[in-house]
């Protein structure tokens, strides 16, 4: 049974293994522990039966105007169960009474945000693949 947490106690680096798909070099899970911890708000899908967060959502804020979603990810053997759209639900009630709330996605996931009242709208980025040796794709 997948239940959703608004909190990080009790949480283990052990339980939040297998996250950032694809990522260049992703983070260790005491470090998910350390971003999960240090946001505004968190919303956890927690499966019981494995004993493993499967699903997490941050939003960074100053708490007064705006706030930022940099994060949401479901683990590939349970998406397509609603947990995405769920983690997103709750996250925006955590966030209703903020003036804006902003995310950037790649555009085959427009729709999925799109469905859940999001409007597409502009913006820039920098990512810093390789923060060791200072390249990004762009300068390669």
């Amino acid at each position: 049974m997948i239940r959703y947490l608004n909190a990080t106690d009790g949480v283990r680096p052990d339980q939040i293994v297998g996250f950032f798909e694809g990522w260049p070099s992703p983070p260790t899970p005491e470090t998910h522990l350390t971003i999960m911890r240090g946001s505004y708000r968190v919303v956890l899908a927690f499966d019981e039966d494995s004993d493993a967060v499967v699903g997490f959502i941050t939003a960074v804020s100053d708490g007064a105007l705006a706030a930022y979603i940099p994060l949401l990810e479901v683990l590939p053997a349970y998406r397509r169960r609603g947990i995405g759209r769920e983690l997103v639900t709750r996250m925006q009630r955590e966030l209703g009474d903020l003036y804006m709330v902003d995310l950037v996605c790649d555009e085959a996931l427009e729709p999925f945000y799109a469905s859940l009242g999001m409007k597409p709208a502009h913006a820039m980025t920098v990512r810093r693949f390789d923060r060791q040796s200072g390249t990004t794709p762009e300068s390669d």
